[in-house]
């Protein structure tokens, strides 16, 4: 017992090693299976090829901002005292800078990498059985999970000890921590910024294909969607690879990350004796998040079907639940045998099962939002069915039908959210909303592999449609991809969720660093910042969603083009030209994903620099309300209406009358689901990094911008003698005019 006290820290990046070893078992195990007959596997390699061309050309662009920023990190680190305060950072920030970017990059490669080769091999699965292409396309999915999360765990648990070395730190409290953490921010600002323009641009790209593909091609040209005739159903193919593969794998990479920092950042401040050098509270979160790996693993043993009939979402919900149950039930002991008795953050006084508490607060939290976000997107389920009903009387009751599902589904969300940050407040003050954020996100493994199943299965159904092949195939990748958009959505409620309870201990640990105790919105510049940080995520929306339609009406008239210019794509005689259209939606969105991300991470810098902490502060708050608000709403809203248009495709019935493909309802539908799709795989899952990385960047520049208290030897004292006087009035009566002696404290 005594060797893993003494070597506890070095267990951390062994836990990341053990997922990134089981991460490339199992992607030899998806590499081994069958990939299907040449043509299918030609269909694959577009996808593929369109997939490596757009990371490229992302990567050439990101690597310019990452190298300019990390120069500006290097040189603000090289900066010793500010006004006679010392500055505890570091020029190697840039460094954990650079790597947090690289490894975030590499996150989202490793789930594009898994999915481009998993897709096919699930179609040609689908041609047995069910239940082999939901083992083919889930365990896919877990190359993708396993790989952010261990890469993670391992790039800030190793960073950790190399700057513990690097900067001698021989005690928490000392100078030497608090420059090591503020340097180990850099990793997390990094893997932000990545993940911010990894997603807003595959967002863009997967949007414009897939709004291209289906007004052009189901809409006017009445072909299905992943029709091999329609041009732009390859581009569409490869957006669910860049978009919901890699920008959400480097996106719950950054979240992961952010989540475990921030409760670092406020375990520093926590004063303990342990049995780790005082260093249980800030190790605690990434231990669990740690073998939050190896539960994710177990929990995906419990992922299988019988047979034909047996029902998908619960053999994934079941891999979930088992992995949060055993998170809970494991987390006691850690946290019994981790922290001392009693522990006290900024006078919040609490004990150690009070933690273990908060943590089950997180677990909780997750679990419902998932719950509830299954709800309201899911197939056969009341608000999906309200919209399917109002798809009867057209387009326009289709759309607001949608508008209203999404915006009823922030009411519960945001109550169990309110009611988590209390909860975790009450049972472990800030440190216990830390550490809520923390359970919740220790089971991303097994989130992500959910998550990334869907556009597997996706893909998987636009193979077997281009390949023509038997109808049962594409029954069985339908069932999967249904399934699948209840899980994205799902994925993106817990993103979410996650982002709140992250930003706010990342607001906790810049109020400590920026030296301000409270944010006062009666001060006018503080109730401005309010204000802007509202306005921001509706920007922030409206340029995603204006970059979508821009690159949607390039790759509508492109289409258009090759249906009028080349002779004999209809009749299958000729062969569309694929890759212009793969070119138009990268172009598109690495042009358009650069004002976003220029937004979130220039805004709080001016902000924070012109007007101070107090007022960054202000607008911190209303950028994590309204991007919270806006995210659960715009995901939701666009889950529901696609599982709505997916409906069709099994036949509904509205007021008696059954309505399938191509029925008149069912293209009212198809305008919803267009409608939703920047809502959902843009602008709404942009929203959780948005929020984070303006915390982040806030965190940085918070000892540059802080509110200093005056040294002792620049104070004067001004000593007022006032003296006592009687006098007496005309009828005699005394009059004491009495005055105190004051003194008063000024600054030079």
């Amino acid at each position: 017992m005594n060797f893993l006290q003494e070597n506890l820290i070095y267990s951390i990046p062994a836990l990341g090693l053990v997922g990134i070893i089981v991460m490339m078992i199992k992607s030899a195990w998806v590499n081994k299976q069958d990939a299907g007959d040449k043509n299918m596997q030609e269909l694959a390699g577009y996808i593929a090829d369109g997939a490596m061309a757009f990371l490229k050309a992302e990567w050439r662009v990101l690597s310019i901002f990452a190298v300019f920023t990390a120069a500006l990190l290097a040189y603000s680190g090289t900066i010793t005292e500010i006004k006679g305060v010392p500055m505890h950072s570091s020029w190697i920030i840039s460094i954990s800078f650079l790597i947090g970017a690289i490894f975030s990059a590499t996150a989202g490669y490793i789930g594009m990498k898994s999915a481009t080769k998993a897709n096919v091999r699930t179609t040609q699965a689908a041609r047995t059985s069910l239940k082999q292409a939901l083992k083919v396309s889930f365990t896919g999915g877990t190359v993708m999970g396993l790989g952010v999360a261990g890469l993670a765990i391992l790039g800030l648990g190793g960073l950790f000890i190399v700057f513990l070395k690097y900067f001698n730190v021989v005690s928490v409290n000392s100078v030497e921590m608090k420059t090591a953490i503020e340097v180990l921010t850099g990793f997390s600002l990094g893997a932000e910024s990545i993940a911010l323009f990894a997603r807003v641009g595959g967002g863009i790209y997967t949007k414009a294909a897939d709004v291209g593909a289906d007004l052009v091609g189901k809409v006017e040209a009445g072909i299905p969607e992943d029709d091999v005739r329609n041009p732009a159903t390859i581009a569409d193919n490869v957006g669910d690879n860049v978009g919901d593969v890699a920008g959400m794998g480097a996106d719950l990479f950054g979240s992961y990350v952010a989540t475990i920092l921030a409760t670092m950042v406020l375990g520093q401040e926590i004063d303990v004796k342990d049995n780790f050098g005082g260093m249980s509270p800030i190790l605690l979160p990434m231990v669990i998040c740690g073998l939050g790996i190896i539960f994710s693993i177990i929990g995906t043993w419990f992922v299988t079907i019988k047979d034909e009939k047996s029902n998908v979402q619960n053999a994934l919900n079941l891999g979930n639940w088992s992995s949060i149950v055993i998170t809970a039930v494991a987390s006691f002991f850690i946290v019994k045998w981790m922290l001392p008795e009693t522990l006290s953050l900024r006078g919040y006084a609490f004990s150690s099962i009070n933690v273990f508490y908060a943590i089950i607060v997180g677990l909780v939290v997750g679990t419902i939002m998932s719950v509830v976000t299954e709800y309201f997107t899911a197939m056969g389920k009341g608000p999906v069915n309200s919209i399917i009903q109002q798809s009867s009387t057209g387009h326009a009751t289709n759309i607001i039908a949608g508008l209203s599902v999404g915006m009823k589904s922030t009411v519960i969300p945001i109550l169990v959210l309110a009611g988590g940050i209390m909860a975790s407040y009450y049972f472990a003050g800030l440190y216990g909303v830390a550490i809520a954020a923390a359970g919740m996100m220790a089971t991303t493994a097994m989130q992500l592999a959910i998550d990334a199943f869907g556009p597997i299965a996706d893909n998987a159904g636009g193979i077997a449609e281009m390949s023509q092949l038997p109808p049962e195939v594409r029954e069985r990748t339908d069932n999967l991809d249904a399934v699948g958009n209840t899980t994205a959505a799902t994925g993106k409620g817990f993103a979410i969720a996650s982002a709140a309870l992250t930003s706010l201990a990342l607001f906790a640990a810049f109020v400590g660093i920026a030296g301000i105790s409270a944010i006062d919105i009666y001060k006018a510049p503080v109730l401005a910042g309010l204000f802007i940080g509202g306005m921001i995520p509706f920007i922030f929306s409206a340029l995603c969603i204006q970059a979508v339609g821009k690159a949607a009406m390039d790759m509508v008239q492109e289409v258009r083009r090759q249906f009028r210019e080349i002779p004999g794509i209809m009749e299958y005689k000729a062969k569309p030209e694929y890759e212009k259209c793969v070119a138009i939606s990268t172009k598109a969105s690495i042009r358009e994903m650069m004002l976003p991300g220029a937004i979130a991470l220039i805004t709080p810098i001016i902000i924070g620099f012109t007007f101070g902490p107090e007022v960054l502060g202000g607008l911190l708050a209303g950028v994590t309300v309204t991007g919270v608000l806006m995210g659960i709403f715009q995901s939701n809203a666009g889950g529901a209406w696609d599982n709505a248009k997916k409906s069709f495709e099994q036949g509904v019935m509205i007021n008696g009358e059954m309505f399938y493909k191509k029925s008149e309802p069912h293209k009212a539908s198809v305008t919803g689901d267009t409608v939703g799709d920047p809502f959902k795989d843009t602008s709404g899952p942009s929203m959780n990094i948005l929020i984070k990385l303006m915390s982040i960047v806030s965190l940085v520049i918070a000892p540059y911008i802080a509110v200093k208290a005056i040294p002792t030897e620049e104070r004067q004292e001004v000593r007022k003698e006032i003296r006592i006087e009687q006098k007496t009035d005309a009828s005699g009566n005394i009059i004491n005019d009495t005055l105190m002696n004051t003194t008063d404290t000024l600054a030079n």
